[in-house]
């Protein structure tokens, strides 16, 4: 089929029987009209579209022996094909706000990674090996949707998996068979799990190597509809209001769900790794999965900053207060915030290499810095719409009132320099649900927490980073002789 549109989309989640709990009730019917998911799924089905609408089909498919793919799916050669990558994920993240933080190319780019190193799956088994491979073909020709699911539940974070109270809580291998492996417990977060079609289940990186740690070493990937596998989604925050009062919350609600494993059978032509913490703990790195999956998140991340700077500058705009010099100085931090992640990509463009795997590979050191930094400045745009919006976040009536008697209240009242009441509004309950609504916040802690705890992210950075050249430097300079002239000190090596 390859790239499909957002109907096929539509279709193949609706026919799908998937095992789905929220607010204490199965989902039954059609999951593309419940109210949990009608919105977010048409939002799905919209970047699917962007694929064969006439003027963007070159920049988001691809062609190879008469068939058209996602672009997401293209294996890089060359620095030209990471730019094609990159403008067609940039594409999708403009259309959201990048307020969707897993559309179908952040797992596209990890699969299309892990199926060119298939000799690292090899290592442990060589059916392994053919089997990634098979898995991307299949879904890249199908264009399906996937959700990922890397971390066990927080129980006692203290001890290892194998030694908490119940160590049957984690998803871990109960039986091998013939037909494949019966997996039994839960992990936390499936992100979008709801609304995808595939589950790719992979290690966590703090696996000890151990006897112990055999259980819950694999990597393997199911359809959603896999008899005794189960989400259990948190509430919901698209409320069923309209688009002008929930403007983000009603469009790209991703849904995040604990995964239930009721004695799944994984077939054995899905599994990729089993029973070897160290090839699982180095899984992403070597196989630069997380490279390019870092590369399609700064699309992501410049495009969420660039939508944060919009809203900041039409509230500047809105109410007069673009002369004031700390009103300036709080804007031109989202610029810096833009700027730096557009550089640190043009970067990993500028230095990218042919990795072992025969993949055009953007460098990891510009990507390396930004996954670190953006954690931390998102929270700051965010304060800063809060502190230019300050009492008018509050001030936000919904789109009933404005069809009752007191719209002539507000319209009065709650009008802005250059604008009416009714658009000034809606400009204010869009920062309100990017700063303060309950989508708003998830927002923030996603993207505090996005590739990990950011604490164990700093420390990795430390011990990673080669600081031994600096350090020799200076070394070097401490240990110089300085001579004295007439004229003036002369240092001699």
């Amino acid at each position: 089929m390859g790239a499909r549109t957002g109907k096929d989309y539509i279709d193949r989640l609706d026919s799908a029987e998937h095992d789905i709990w929220i607010d204490g009730k199965k989902v039954e019917g059609k999951i593309s009209e419940h109210p949990a998911f009608k919105n977010v799924v048409q939002s799905m089905a919209a970047l699917y579209d962007m694929q064969h609408d006439p003027a963007l089909q070159d920049e988001m498919t691809y062609e190879e022996n008469g068939e058209r793919y996602g672009m997401t799916f293209l294996v890089p050669k060359t620095q030209d094909d990471l730019v094609r990558r990159r403008k067609a994920m940039k594409r999708w993240a403009d259309y959201t706000g990048g307020m969707m933080g897993r559309s179908p190319d952040y797992l596209n780019s990890a699969l299309m990674a892990m199926s060119q190193a298939s000799e690292y799956f090899a290592q442990n088994d060589p059916l392994f090996g053919g089997n990634i491979v098979e898995y991307y073909k299949y879904v890249r020709d199908n264009d399906l949707s996937m959700t990922h699911t890397l971390i066990n539940p927080q129980v006692n974070r203290g001890v290892s998996t194998h030694e908490q109270a119940d160590p049957h809580v984690a998803a871990h291998v109960v039986e091998k068979n013939d037909e494949g492996v019966v997996i039994s417990g839960a992990r936390l977060l499936a992100t979008q799990g709801p609304i995808t079609d595939e589950i790719m289940v992979f290690p966590s990186t703090l696996l000890k190597g151990t006897e112990e740690d055999n259980p819950y070493s694999f990597a393997f990937a199911i359809p959603n509809s896999t008899p005794g596998l189960r989400y259990l989604c948190r509430e919901t925050f698209d409320y069923g209001k309209s688009h002008y009062d929930h403007p983000l919350g009603s469009r790209f609600e991703e849904m995040d769900a604990v995964v239930v494993f009721d004695d799944v059978l994984v077939p054995w032509n899905r599994v990729f790794l089993m029973e070897n913490a160290k090839l699982c703990n180095t899984l992403h790195m070597t196989t630069h999965a997380t490279v390019h999956m870092t590369y399609q998140v700064l699309q992501k991340n410049i495009a969420k900053a660039e939508f944060v700077l919009g809203i900041a500058e039409s509230i500047v705009d809105a109410i007069g207060i673009g002369q004031f010099q700390h009103v300036q100085e709080k804007v031109s931090e989202i610029i810096l915030a833009v700027e730096t992640m557009k550089a640190f990509v043009r970067a990993s463009e500028a230095d990218a290499q042919i990795d072992e795997w025969g993949v055009m590979t953007p460098a990891w050191a510009p990507l390396n810095a930004a996954r670190n930094i953006f954690p931390k400045t998102y929270p700051r745009l965010i304060e800063i719409i809060q502190l230019l919006g300050a009492s008018g976040l509050m001030a936000i009536p919904s789109e009933s009132d404005l069809e009752s008697p007191v719209k002539t209240d507000i319209e009065k009242y709650l009008v802005a320099r250059n604008t009416g009441a009714e658009e000034r509004l809606r400009l204010f309950r869009l920062a309100w649900d990017a700063s303060l609504s309950a989508f708003g916040s998830r927002q923030v802690l996603y993207e505090r927490y996005f590739f990990g705890d950011p604490i164990r992210m700093s420390m990795t950075y430390y011990t990673s980073y080669d600081k031994t050249p600096m350090v020799g430097r200076v070394k070097d300079f401490l240990h110089r002789d300085e001579v004295v002239t007439a004229d003036a000190p002369v240092l001699v090596e």
